[in-house]
């Protein structure tokens, strides 16, 4: 439900410039912040509108895919140099910072396309097998003393 003095329009536009912040890399709280509106009004917004929900997916895929660029800018960029002309290592320790906390952001973000991968695979002739531990045994203890505990 629309809060009175909101017109669908006025959500539509407010709901363009969180978007278009998002797509500029404004995380969805700044872009909230920057289009005027508590980020908790655009969330139920979002949560009541199926097409807005769609949208909203959409601009964080595009957020993901901005701060992934930017990571390997950062990752490109030259490392400054002190007067005496030596690398600063001030500004490397910097830009690796910058680079370690958006690669973090991205894993969590988009663990499946970012994340670190687990495989678990066994050898092709004995593989991997689940299987379901119906009773665990503790010596020196029977089943009546661990009910006991």
């Amino acid at each position: 439900m629309a809060r009175a003095g909101r017109t669908p329009q006025q959500r539509a536009d407010i709901a363009a410039k969180v978007f278009a912040g998002m797509r500029s890399g404004l995380s969805g709280f700044a872009a909230c912040q920057k289009a005027g509106i508590p980020q908790s009004t655009f969330g139920r917004w979002v949560d009541e509108d199926p097409a807005l929900a769609e949208e909203y997916a959409r601009a964080r895929e595009d957020l993901v895919e901005y701060i992934a660029n930017q990571t390997i800018e950062l990752a490109d960029a030259p490392v400054g140099t002190t007067d005496s002309g030596t690398t600063d290592s001030g500004a490397v320790a910097k830009q690796r910072l910058q680079v370690d906390t958006r690669k973090w952001l991205l894993s969590k973000l988009a663990p499946r396309k970012y994340g670190d991968k687990l495989e678990l695979s066994g050898d092709p002739d004995r593989p991997v097998a689940i299987q379901k531990i119906e009773r665990v045994v503790v010596r020196g203890r029977t089943d009546s003393d661990a009910s006991d505990a």
